[in-house]
């Protein structure tokens, strides 16, 4: 791939010259004036500390389940502004309620991470200077490439990190490996996985988030380090054996088609209900073919399906569609008669067919009946004034409609949603139609 056709997060990573910055751990000890009650730091060893990136909605029932876990690991969250160690500290731990009940938990160290040097109290580097073996990045999408490059200086082939938000992971082919070719030394990466998360949280302040629709979840390796240990697998371990997360382990190709699958979720039920101002459910009140907001709905899983059909039919991921026919064959006794390309033609219609707009509004209605009391994560962004997820979601579909070749007027209506949500603009379903769809 030329670098003309390189995603501009690519280009501004790999384009930052000499090491990654030297990082200190901020901790309440080292605030100003300092707290008169400090928690003891739990010291351990890095091998089996869980560090928790960003303490959101899902950072924080990641936080609160592998606490909860049979054998739990020591944990420290990492906040990303200084006052969050203050509010920590004054604050009752990480709040999650469920079904009325509010459970609280301060069993975890603390730890703000910048280059800034501490005046006062216990000067300490990221991991003390070492490797950090088990970093979860539940930050924005947006965020999750830009933390992950930063912490270069602590990440070697011996760690795991794993990803846990919503849209498609950055590092799937072909732009993982370039990333990964421009910013590690050959096999000094880390483990790279990541998570497609079906819980519904919301966010009632700091540090506290309500548990509105329990689900589950899947991890999978997005790129696999060849040299990596075997006890490198003790992160996902603790993920995928916490009752309270449900999150169970998949394939490469597994995991791509569930991020692919969730991302059209996410580009029609976030943008849609963010514009509206309403509860899912709403967007999907009517299945009258004429109503706006199903010819909207029409509209934008048309132009996913074209370039959708035709990014998994790409050669970039034949690697995928390859560990797919794998699984299928493993699973399909029937199937094995057939040649291995034979096979890999039939899985490659079949996955074509799985984004036809059809099969996709079938799902979106399936899941209606699941999310439709629950409010989207990017109509909470718009009510507390954030900046939203849209160019992560719908933004990947034009990006990648430019990647295949595909005309600009391929995404149009995709890309008009976007202007709309980055304005900050509040619409009926009426004016969203004329908007969209003339």
């Amino acid at each position: 791939m030329s670098r003309l056709q390189q995603p501009t997060w690519l280009k501004t990573l790999l384009a930052k010259r000499g090491p990654p910055p030297k990082l200190y751990a901020w901790t309440p000890a080292n605030l100003d004036p300092l707290p008169r009650r400090l928690s003891p730091s739990r010291q351990s060893s890095l091998d089996e500390r869980i560090f928790i990136l960003g303490v959101g909605n899902i950072g924080l029932l990641f936080a609160t389940g592998l606490a909860r876990h049979p054998n739990p690991a020591p944990i420290t969250l990492v906040v990303h502004r200084k006052d969050l160690l203050s509010q920590w500290h004054q604050g009752q731990g990480l709040q999650l309620t469920q079904d009325g009940l509010t459970t609280r938990n301060k069993q975890f160290d603390i730890e703000w991470w910048t280059e800034s040097r501490p005046e006062r109290g216990p000067v300490r580097e990221v991991a003390d200077g070492g490797k950090l073996r088990n970093l979860l990045i539940s930050t924005k999408t947006s965020a999750a490439m830009p933390e992950a490059d930063r912490l270069r200086r602590y990440l070697d082939k011996s760690s795991s990190v794993v990803f846990a938000q919503n849209g498609m992971s950055k590092l799937w082919p072909p732009h993982g490996p370039l990333y990964v070719a421009g910013q590690y030394e050959p096999g000094g990466a880390p483990n790279f996985s990541a998570c497609v998360i079906n819980h519904g949280l919301f966010s009632t302040g700091p540090f506290q988030s309500t548990y509105k629709a329990p689900a589950d979840a899947s991890i999978g390796p997005v790129l696999v380090n060849p040299e990596f240990a075997p006890r490198g697998g003790f992160l996902s371990r603790q993920i995928t054996t916490s009752p309270l997360l449900k999150t169970r382990a998949v394939s490469s190709g597994q995991l791509w088609l569930l991020q692919l699958e969730k991302l059209v979720v996410n580009a029609i039920i976030n943008p849609l209900t963010a514009l509206l101002r309403c509860e899912n459910g709403y967007i999907f009140s009517s299945r009258d073919p004429q109503h706006p907001l199903v010819r909207v709905q029409s509209r934008l899983l048309a132009e996913i399906s074209a370039v959708l059909q035709a990014f998994v039919n790409h050669e970039s991921n034949h690697n995928l569609i390859a560990s797919c026919a794998e699984r299928f064959h493993a699973g399909n006794l029937s199937n094995q008669k057939h040649g291995q390309q034979e096979g890999l033609e039939i899985v490659k219609r079949d996955i074509t067919h799985r984004f036809s707009p059809e099969r996709l509004q079938e799902k979106l209605h399936a899941l209606a009946i699941i999310v439709g009391k629950n409010r989207s994560s990017m109509l909470q962004d718009v009510e507390a004034g954030k900046k939203t997820e849209v160019g992560d979601f719908n933004g990947w579909i034009v990006d990648t409609a430019a990647f295949l070749g595909k005309a600009a007027s391929d995404t149009a209506t995709h890309q008009r949603l976007i202007e709309l949500v980055e304005g900050g603009v509040v619409l009926d379903e009426g004016a969203l139609a004329e908007q969209l769809l003339h």
